[in-house]
Formats: C-alpha cells, structure tokens, sequence
C-alpha cells in the first residue's frame, strides 16, 4: 500500500512533521511503514521556461539553439529535441541544477546528475530541457510525454515561468510504502492510513465532502439489479450518469494518480480509480448503451463459458466464477476485471456504476484459476465492508457533478443482504491494565477509542466498533489498540506474575533430539525429504496392488505428478538421496531423517486431516552391515530408558531382502523395523551394486514406551559367576530362541548373557551351527555355591534340549 502525503494532509491539514518522523510513529502505532521515497530526490533547481525562439544550430544539423524565459533571466539552450516550438512551456534545469536521470529512461543515479554550463559544437548553452524521464518519472504514468523529447506543460493551467517545475507536476510530494496486514482492510485506502495518522499524531480529520448528488430522474427506471448468488455477492449499487463528457481530469486528481502509480486514462476512469484508492473500494463503469435489458444479474458462470476481459485476453470459467451480467451476456468477472464488451470508450453517452462487495475467498480463488490477478481482485479477496460501498458510490457520483463529466440521475438501486452492524465489546480498563503491565487512566483509554472512532456506551459499559474495523473483536483487540496508542515504548517491564515453573523441551522433542545426537554419534547426516511423492514410490518398492501403503492423500493442485500424493512410507527420500551419493561415487554414506509419513482415517477422499506419525529413518551403504544398525537402534532405544528386552521377529516386507529382515518388538509391539533393501527396489533406486541398509522407528511408540527417569543399583557386594555354554544348534533355532530359553530358566541369579561364537563347518554335523554363550551369575545378598549355579544350568539345558540343542564335547 501506498500513499502520497499531501493526500494524507489533504484530511489531516495539521499534520506537521518530518517524514522519517511520520515513519516512525506510524510504525509504532501499528501501520509498519517499509519506508519512503521523495519524488524530487534529486531533482534541484528545476523551473518552468518558455521558448522565445528557436534557431537551428550553425554546425549541428541535428541541434537547435533556443531563448529560452525562465522567469529570472533569459537563458540560451542548445538541444536536439524535435518536438519543441516557440511559445511552449516546459521545465528547465538551470546550470547548477541537478537531474534524476537520462533521457533513456534506465536505472536511476544514485545522485542524479549535475547540469553545468557549457558548450556544444561552440554554441553556449546555460541549462537544459527536461524530458519526463530526466525528472525521474515515465511514460507509464505521464502517458502525453513524448517517447523522445521534452516533456511539455503547455496544457497546465495557471503556470508562471519561473516557478518550481516539481510542484506543477505534483513531484515535489513523499510517498510512503505500507506493510499492511490482511486483517486491517480499512488500511487498504487512503483515507484508512488517514484515519490512522489523525489517531497517532492526535490531530483532528477532514473528511471528504460528498454532496448529494441526482436530478429528478430514477435510476431504478434505467437499470435494473438482480442477486441470484448472495452468499458470494452480499452488495450490489448501481447508478447511473446520463450525458457524458469524456475529457482529461483535472491537475489535482491526476497528480493523486501519478503519485500511486496509475496512469490518468480520462475523467471517468479516473474517478473510479481515485475512489478506489481513497476510500479502498474498487469501483467500476459500464457503458449503459451496451447492457441488454437494461438489466444486472450477478451470478456463477457456467462451466465451459469464454469470456473475453478489457484487456482482450479470453478467459475460460466455471460454475465456480461470479460474473455480473446484463440480460443476455457477461459483462464483467466479479471483483476482477470488466469486459470489452462493455467498456467504456471516447464515445460513451450514459454509464452504469457499480460499487459491490464480493465473497474474499471466492474472488481469490477465482482469480487463481483464470490467472488473472488485478488491482480490483487483490482488494476484494481481502473482504471489504458492505457499508463502504455506499459511502465510495456516493463520493463518485459527487465527482462525477463537480468535474461537470455528466447528469448523475436520483437515487440508486441497492440490493444486499443483511448489513453488517457495529460490534460491541465490554469495556475492561482494569484487565487492559492488568494485562499489559500498565496504570492508564480509563479516561485516558476512552479517548484512546474515540481518536479510532471507537464508540463508548456508558449505560452498557461497551465499545461500540464502526463496521470498517473488521478486526475488533474481543478483549485482546481493544487492549491492542489501548497499548499501540499509549506507545509500546512506554510500556514498563514487568515480571510474569503467575507461578514460576520449570521450563525445558517438551518430552516428544527431547526423544527427537536423544534420535538425532544418537545418529550424528554413530557417523550419520541429517537429511530433509519431500513429504510430496510420485505414486511410482510404490512401485519401485515393490508392494502389492492391494497393500495399505498405497492408499495415499492426494494433492489437490500438485506441481506436478512427482509431487503428487503424501508419503505413507519414509524410505523413498532417504533412498533417493543415497542413490544420488552413490552415482556421484560417494563412499560410505550414512544418513538420517526425522520426519512424518501422513496416514488417511479412513477411505479416500479423505474427510478429515490425517495421521501424522513421526519416523526415525536410518539408511546406509558401505561400511555397515546388518548388524551395526542394529547395534545403532539398539543403543538409542537404551538410552531412551527402554530397558526392557528388544526381540527382533522376522518380516515380510518386500523392499526388504527376504533372509535380511526384521520387525522391532518391545513389550509385544512393533516399534520399527531393520533390514537391507530388497536387491531389485536397490536396482530401481540404481543402487543394484550397493549392499544398503535401511532401519525405520516409529516415534510415537518410543515416545510412549521411553523414560528418562533416573534408576539406581548399587554398587555390587558380591562376587559373580559364569559358566560358558557351547552347543551344537539345529540350523532353524535362532539366537533369539536360545535367549528366551536363558532368560526363562536363568532365574533371579542369572545376571547377563552374551553369544560370543558362531561356527558352521567340517567339525559341524551339516544343518547345525555351532554357538557359544558366556553366561553371568550373581546374586544380590549373598557368594553363589557351586550347587546354586548348577541347578539353574541343569534347568537351562534341559529347555535347550527341547529345542534339540546338545553340548559340544
């Protein structure tokens, strides 16, 4: 947003100050101003000349001498200008002056350039003539500049050679550039930042006068308006001007324009766009002649429906576009732009005007699906007060009478919907207090109000809150207007007075952060993955048509296909991103991710958010092997104060080597799982030479299973025990079963365990293994017997022997 501040002055005549001052203390009031920038900057001694007489050049036939009157003195100027004559008016940099820039219209200097007196081809010559964009404007917003040559002032009114050139072209102004937040609507127009400036600055505002406006004729009985969408058009005025004069608008309004940045086009057009940017409602004209029926009707378009928009382009629709017709045909997109077939020319003898109010979020998305986003559309979608419409039409008709562009006849047709009325909100002063650490004086905060507009009910002890605040709403919204116009440099600082309590992480984050310090410990990168994948992932892992992981959110508007749907599984990423080391001959790769896999309630399309469960993906090739990931899962799950056994079961998940593979159990649930890729899911991800190692925890279970509560065991008294056990294994027993076998029959003494050998070879009878345990005995309050040990091994072997299990000899 952006506002010269000679319009603001325009309706805060008492505004005195500097701009860096007025910078300020709009940005500490809440309206954050970016910054400014001055129209002159270094435009200096600039002035309106007029030609006396021209002469060509004596050695240049491409140069002429001009006497020029600049008031002061009369000057001689040489120039290659061709669009100059006696008798014109045009602004003069007089020798010693300085210029914004050349008449190329590039990039500006930094410092301008400095005009001095010399000469060219031996003729004398004491200033120059500028063109419009030497004064560091263009083309875009002077449109009667010439492309190659001096800008003329002939048709100003009221000029006297010698006066400033800057003020007669409105250039000697600030214009300062807004960051406005979408729930400020009302800050969108000049006479919000206006409002805003009276508040903070405490000076009295000057509203725009608007006269009542109409001769004895109906509007109603020239133009007729019919809603038939209401939810997404909640107003709609419309009225009309008979005898149109189109001609150039006057100095004044085009110089509000310029200043903005929009081009005067004629006086018509250009009342709409000055109501647009002074009281923020975007506005538009029809020309009368061309609506069929004499008749509005706002509605959908239909699917399929061509429309072709001022700017010539045609615009495919759909049921879900708003479209204001006449009687037979679109005229104009809702809130966007207006049609050819309806706009107004040189020609034009009666226009319809209309100021609406239209649904925010239907004009954005409408905007987004035909790709065509305006000035209109841009405010609209920010949703605007019904009520402002009537004041923007009734300013416009005003114009139309005080230009002398036309008859505006009586009345208007106005349909709406139910309008919206002044919100009220209980007046608490010693909350307000309360909350913001302050002692201001509830009449103090009324007059806080006031200067806002803001009205005060003492029967009901409430504030009343005019519709354009649409942001006003409950306590903490008067306590911020309370605290922004009191100045929240001078809010004290004050100690919480709640209940101290201990602060630290969130339990969930310090088990993320115990995942990522266990990782990087043991040699692994953290990665970030797209959570947007390509259905092909599925098949690239290799999982049946019918497998649950297959059922995956779509997105709606993907980038593309291969962003097209949400991960359910967290492998392609890590995957994707060793393929990519390993092409690139990177050795030894580790890397990690903590990130969500996204799981749908229920059947596709989906009607609620999803499942989001936090994954642990681990994945490795090189230097690692089955079992140091698993001894990297093992060490993270035992500092997370998991210390109940961890058994391995093995799985069938087909991007996983079928020999190679194993579901996490704790406490009888599937934590995770560990294994190595599947050699053709290693082959579709170009990794067929690689051995890759992948293991996957679901966060949320070692959330709930984990503990950081500390655990004492004392130091130990007694002396232990072990005996060493090596067995002859059927091939199909697995060291798990051995395991359970030690851990049920080892009894309370059985302190540890550890499977230190396995062999398979010629001294082995074939379909057995060889396998060597070390087992610890102790007990807690006395020195174990010899007898004591033996019973609990007589009973471990005899549970290995129901697994046909033998001691070597």
């Amino acid at each position: 947003m952006k506002t010269p501040l000679s319009w603001i002055k325009d309706y805060v005549p008492t505004l005195d100050c500097t701009d860096q001052e007025f910078v300020d203390s709009m940005t500490m009031s809440g309206t954050k101003c970016e910054g400014f920038e001055r129209l002159d900057k270094n435009l200096e001694n600039i002035v309106v000349g007029k030609i006396l007489k021209i002469e060509p050049h004596p050695d240049a036939d491409k140069l002429i001498v001009c006497q020029v009157d600049v008031g002061s003195e009369k000057i001689q100027i040489v120039t290659g200008a061709k669009n100059v004559s006696e008798g014109d008016m045009i602004p003069v940099v007089l020798a010693g002056g300085r210029v914004a820039g050349g008449h190329d219209g590039g990039p500006l200097p930094e410092n301008g350039i400095k005009i001095k007196a010399g000469k060219l081809r031996g003729i004398e010559s004491n200033g120059m003539m500028c063109s419009i964009e030497e004064l560091g404007s263009s083309r875009d917003v002077f449109p009667d500049a010439a492309e190659d040559g001096i800008y003329l002032l002939n048709d100003y009114k009221d000029l006297h050679i010698g006066e400033d050139a800057t003020k007669v072209l409105g250039l000697d102004d600030t214009v300062f550039d807004y960051e406005i937040t979408s729930n400020r609507v009302d800050c969108y127009s000049i006479i919000g930042i206006a409002r805003e400036a009276a508040a903070t600055f405490d000076l009295p505002i000057k509203y725009p006068e608007v006269k009542e406006t109409g001769n004895d004729e109906k509007a109603s009985d020239h133009i007729s308006v019919e809603i038939k969408d209401p939810d997404l058009c909640t107003r709609y005025i419309a009225r009309v001007v008979k005898n149109v004069k189109i001609g150039e608008s006057p100095d004044w309004m085009k110089k509000r324009l310029r200043a903005c940045g929009i081009r005067p086009i004629n006086n018509i057009v250009d009342i709409t766009n000055f109501v647009m940017l002074e009281y923020g409602q975007p506005m538009h004209a029809f020309d009368l002649s061309t609506i069929a029926d004499n008749k509005i009707v706002v509605k959908r378009a239909s699917d399929g429906d061509v429309f072709t928009t001022l700017d010539g382009e045609e615009r495919k629709l759909d049921h879900e576009v708003l479209t204001i017709c006449d009687g037979q045909k679109a005229v104009a997109l809702a809130g966007i732009m207006g049609g050819e077939n309806s706009m107004i020319t040189d020609h034009v003898t009666d226009v319809l005007f209309e100021a609406a109010t239209f649904n925010g979020a239907n004009i954005r998305k409408s905007s987004k699906r035909i790709g065509l986003r305006t000035d209109s559309s841009s405010t609209f979608e920010k949703g605007l007060d019904p009520n402002n419409a009537y004041d923007a039409m009734e300013r416009a008709c005003s114009l139309v009478e005080e230009l002398g562009c036309g008859e505006v006849l009586g009345g208007r047709v106005d349909v709406h919907s139910e309008l919206p009325v002044k919100k009220k909100i209980t007046f608490e002063p010693d909350r307000i207090n309360s909350f913001l650490g302050t002692d201001i004086s509830k009449d103090e905060m009324l007059g806080y109000f006031k200067r806002l507009e803001v009205e005060y009910d003492a029967s009901t002890n409430e504030l009343i809150v005019p519709t354009f605040r649409q942001d006003l709403i409950g306590f903490a919204d008067s306590a911020e207007e309370v605290a922004r116009l009191y100045g929240y440099d001078r809010i004290p600082t004050t100690l919480p007075k709640n209940t101290s309590q201990i602060g630290g992480l969130p339990f969930k984050i310090r088990i993320e952060n115990l995942a990522r310090d266990t990782a990087c410990a043991f040699g692994f990168s953290q990665g970030y993955c797209y959570s947007f994948e390509s259905p092909d992932v599925f098949d690239k892992l290799r999982l049946a048509e019918d497998a649950p992981e297959r059922n995956a959110i779509q997105i709606s508007n993907p980038l593309g296909v291969d962003f097209s749907i949400m991960r359910t599984l967290p492998l392609n990423g890590i995957l994707s991103s060793l393929s990519t080391n390993f092409n690139r001959r990177n050795e030894n790769i580790r890397l990690f991710e903590l990130a969500n896999i996204y799981i749908p309630k229920g059947a596709i399309p989906i009607e609620d958010y999803p499942e989001e469960r936090m994954q642990f993906t681990l994945g490795a090739y090189g230097l690692m092997d089955f079992y140091e990931m698993k001894g990297v899962v093992e060490s993270f799950i035992d500092k997370a104060g998991m210390d109940k056994r961890v058994k391995y079961v093995v799985s069938e998940r087909p991007y996983l080597h079928p020999g190679r593979q194993a579901d996490i159990m704790y406490e009888d649930v599937c934590i995770g799982y560990i294994g190595q890729i599947h050699p053709l899911t290693a082959k579709a991800y170009d990794m067929a030479k690689a051995e890759v190692y992948i293991a996957v925890l679901d966060m949320p279970c070692i959330v709930e299973k984990a503990s950081f509560e500390p655990r004492f065991t004392g130091v130990v008294r007694f002396p232990a025990v072990s005996r060493d056990l090596s067995m002859v294994v059927p091939e199909k027993v697995m060291a798990q079963d051995i395991d359970d076998i030690l851990i049920q029959r080892g009894g309370k003494i059985l302190e540890s365990f550890n499977l230190f050998d396995v062999y398979e070879g010629e001294q082995i009878e074939e379909g057995y293994k060889s396998m060597t345990y070390t087992a610890v005995f102790r007990s807690k309050d006395h020195t174990l017997s010899d007898d004591e040990v033996a019973s609990q091994m007589k009973k471990i072997l005899n549970g290995l022997e129901g697994l046909g299990i033998t001691l070597r000899s």
